[in-house]
């Protein structure tokens, strides 16, 4: 569903991503709940780790790939609670992690969530 969510957002947004890696997991790691203060590791969807592009140099030391995570068991949970159509929180929470990847605002975000 990640790959297919993928094809749908605009090659704009996609062309310049590079070498970042989309994993599927579960859930947060224990490290990641406690770095984000999690009460739950249900409140995490979607996360970025890397540095944004704005703020990345020629000079840096790279230790591997910049990476978004999708959270599966709190996505499906996230859909159960909503009834939104399951494709559309993934394609939201993969446009909110690039958009991290880029630096961008959350208005950002939202403008190209609305794009076809």
């Amino acid at each position: 569903m990640a790959e297919e969510s993928l094809d749908t957002i605009p090659a704009e947004l996609l062309a310049p991503v590079g070498n970042l890696v989309i994993h599927v997991e579960d859930f947060p790691d224990e490290d990641t709940e406690r770095e984000m203060e999690l009460e739950s590791p249900f409140d995490l969807l979607g996360l970025y780790r890397g540095v944004d592009l704005t703020r990345q140099s020629v000079a840096d030391l790279r230790g591997g790939p910049d990476m978004i995570f999708l959270y599966r068991r709190p996505i499906l949970d996230y859909w159960c609670e909503t009834g939104e159509e399951l494709p559309a929180i993934v394609r939201h929470v993969l446009i909110h992690e690039i958009g991290h990847h880029f630096g961008f605002s959350d208005e950002d975000m939202e403008r190209i969530e609305t794009m076809e």
